[in-house]
């Protein structure tokens, strides 16, 4: 049985969330433009209204910082306290403020029976550990691991990247130019930070020690999700300019290509080829690094959308077919895909996917609570835990070198680590 710590990590959860949120705030002291690219987020300017209806409350608060429609994504408590442990995780009110939504909450958006994940049982154990990041409401995402061990994640709606250490819990944010809202990170070799600036069309490199940025500029409006090759070079996708790139760090060159509907995902694989997830049509592609060429492979059924992927030992290509519920995978010499159903079914929208010693982990992103989900190949068969915190959504995870998985919640602000107890 997993080994989730809840209420022990609870504890950790408040004191580290005190201590980094203040070490944060002093860090900031000096850098008064850039406090003014934070105002808008929640936790920094301890939103106050005053005293109205709960529903009121609610719509004024929660469309502050997205739409209306997410509470009925998140039907995945029935109590306050629940909804409590939520909110706290957004914003910061006044204690009577925050009962007194709860309650509403609880009463109006109760857990939907329709989203109940399927937990399948098994031998293998895991221990999960949230943080939570030191400023609310930037739906932190995306964890990677840096060469010095540190785990770092960006919080898109604020512009900022964050550093972990998770031996002490300390965190430290780094601004971003306010336009980036970085969709995901990459670290290089030597240390650096690299992220994808998906509103203001450009790769940036963050300097750790200094905290300078070097941003290139795109014309890909979007880029969205990238990794670096063997070659040294920077392979990036753009979902919604259909655009695939490459970044030369050494010269800043950036050569474009059009592709097919939305690109998301992208891996190396073991020939160097990069593969690539489309989400917007039923295909995975495979990138000639060198010459930039595509070669499509069709995934079965004209509704399948790929989000993620990741390489097996073999080099063969395993993926999440979000729109269908399933997993599977493509025999890279051959062509040929087999999926599996996943437990939740076909509204359980798998969405990361991370393989580990050619065991498959990845999320059902379309039940409450969130669900990680561990498929045997060998055995062909399933096990799934709840996430403590899983009313967000895991978009995106990562291997450790220790086998550990990074994993995150964006609604709720956490980054997480798994420990896999085979």
């Amino acid at each position: 049985m997993a080994l989730l710590k809840i209420a022990l990590l609870e504890d950790l959860l408040a004191q580290r969330v005190v201590t980094t949120r203040g070490r944060f705030k002093h860090l900031l002291t000096g850098w008064g433009a850039v406090l003014l690219a934070f105002s808008w987020i929640p936790h920094a300017v301890n939103a106050q209204v005053p005293q109205q209806s709960a529903k009121a409350e609610v719509e004024a608060l929660c469309s502050t910082c997205h739409g209306l429609f997410y509470l009925d994504r998140a039907q995945g408590y029935d109590t306050p306290e629940e909804w409590q442990h939520l909110i706290e995780s957004m914003i910061d009110l006044a204690p009577d403020q925050k009962s007194r939504i709860s309650e509403y909450l609880a009463k109006h958006y109760p857990h939907k029976p329709g989203k109940a994940p399927r937990i399948v049982g098994g031998s293998t154990q895991i221990q999960i550990e949230e943080w939570v990041v030191p400023s609310l409401g930037q739906r932190s995402r995306d964890p990677i691991e840096a060469p010095d061990g540190s785990i770092w994640w960006t919080g898109m709606w604020a512009s900022l990247v964050g550093r972990l250490d998770p031996k002490t819990g300390e965190m430290r944010e780094y601004p971003l130019p306010p336009s980036a809202r970085p969709h995901s990170i990459i670290p290089d070799a030597e240390g650096f930070i690299w992220y994808t600036g998906n509103s203001n069309s450009t790769i940036g490199k963050l300097d750790p020690g200094s905290g300078d940025i070097t941003e290139y500029q795109t014309e890909a409006r979007d880029p969205h999700t990238g990794t670096f090759h063997p070659n040294g070079n920077l392979y990036f996708t753009a979902q919604h300019s259909n655009v695939l790139g490459r970044l030369d760090p050494r010269t800043g060159d950036i050569t474009e290509i059009p592709t097919r509907k939305k690109p998301y995902g992208i891996k190396v694989g073991l020939d160097n080829d990069l593969f690539i997830a489309y989400n917007g049509t039923n295909t995975i592609g495979r990138l000639d690094p060198n010459s930039m060429e595509v070669i499509y492979y069709p995934v079965p059924d004209e509704r399948t959308r790929i989000r993620r992927l990741d390489i097996d030992s073999q080099g063969n290509v395993w993926f999440v077919n979000s729109s269908m519920g399933k997993i599977g995978h493509l025999d890279v010499d051959s062509g040929t895909v087999t999926q599996w159903d996943s437990p939740s079914g076909p509204t359980s929208h798998p969405y990361s996917m991370t393989v580990i010693d050619d065991i498959v982990w990845y999320n059902e992103s379309g039940m409450r609570p969130d669900v990680l989900v561990r498929f045997d190949p060998s055995a062909e068969r399933f096990q799934s835990w709840p996430v403590p915190s899983g009313i967000g959504i895991i978009r995106h995870t990562w291997e450790t070198r220790d086998g550990d998985l990074l994993i995150h919640q964006s609604s709720s602000n956490r980054i997480g680590r798994v420990k896999i107890f085979d």
